[in-house]
């Protein structure tokens, strides 16, 4: 018992107890934290493929290495996320500088978009494409999402993804009949104003809820009468004021003239 309780004592003791400490830590923390949901690795030949469009379509505005100019930033380190973002909804290449980036035709086809993606990405670590496990909104729990979208997006996008503006000309773009691969890619990577919700904030199960709430709001049809754009008290403070007072200066107007 004695030597027993020297060697708990030894001051060896507590330095051994701190190390184990931190490897079940770390496995514990490896064996539960989020998974990403990142998609296949690319090949050499999609990269080198997705480096002749880089070079062709983009470097003018972001250099030869993606290293950033005067007119675009660095991409290294975006991921291929972003790219598969901004240039599969046509926000990019951008026809001339602007506050923000608006949505447009997209000018190339998916495969061409990915070997681009895959260009970026392996010049740094950054998001990855989704995987559509977590991004077609399929299983998810749509009441979840609701008030994670309340808590997080509506005061900007607007509580139906209805878009909103915000400062200095810029805005909160409609998420109205958005592909879910797209929504899931912009809470990854915040373009423009938007915050960057990473798996820590959100995770990809929580993101898929997210874009099941959305998926759910364009397919529900408006039961409470006409949804003045679902852009809650502006618009509907308008119609009051252009139609309610309109028909009451008009009535005004007829006991007037009955009165006469």
């Amino acid at each position: 018992m004695n030597a027993l309780a020297a060697r708990r004592r030894h001051p060896a003791a507590i330095a051994l107890l701190i190390l184990l400490g931190l490897v079940v830590t770390g496995l514990a923390y490896s064996a539960f934290a989020p998974k990403p949901a990142s998609a296949a690795t690319a090949s050499a030949d999609q990269v080198q493929q997705g480096k002749k469009l880089f070079l062709a379509n983009c470097a003018t505005c972001h250099g030869l290495q993606a290293q950033g100019t005067k007119a675009g930033p660095s991409l290294a380190g975006v991921g291929a996320a972003a790219v598969d973002f901004q240039v599969g909804t046509g926000r990019m290449p951008m026809a001339a500088p602007n506050v923000q980036a608006p949505r447009a035709v997209v000018r190339f086809k998916q495969d061409e978009i990915s070997a681009m993606a895959a260009y970026v990405a392996s010049l740094a670590p950054g998001p990855a494409v989704p995987d559509a496990q977590y991004s077609s909104g399929e299983g998810g729990d749509v009441a979840k999402g609701a008030q994670l979208f309340r808590v997080n997006c509506a005061m900007c996008h607007n509580f139906a993804g209805s878009g909103g503006a915000l400062t200095r000309g810029k805005y909160a773009p409609s998420l109205r009949n958005v592909e879910g691969k797209h929504i899931y890619e912009a809470m990854v990577t915040g373009p423009q104003s938007m915050p960057v919700f990473n798996d820590q904030n959100i995770s990809p199960e929580s993101k898929n809820d997210i874009v099941a709430y959305l998926h759910a709001v364009d397919k529900e049809e408006n039961v409470g009468g006409m949804n003045l754009g679902n852009l809650g008290p502006v618009s509907e403070g308008l119609f009051a004021w252009v139609f309610g007072l309109g028909i009451m200066v008009a009535f005004a107007v007829w006991l007037g003239k009955k009165a006469a």
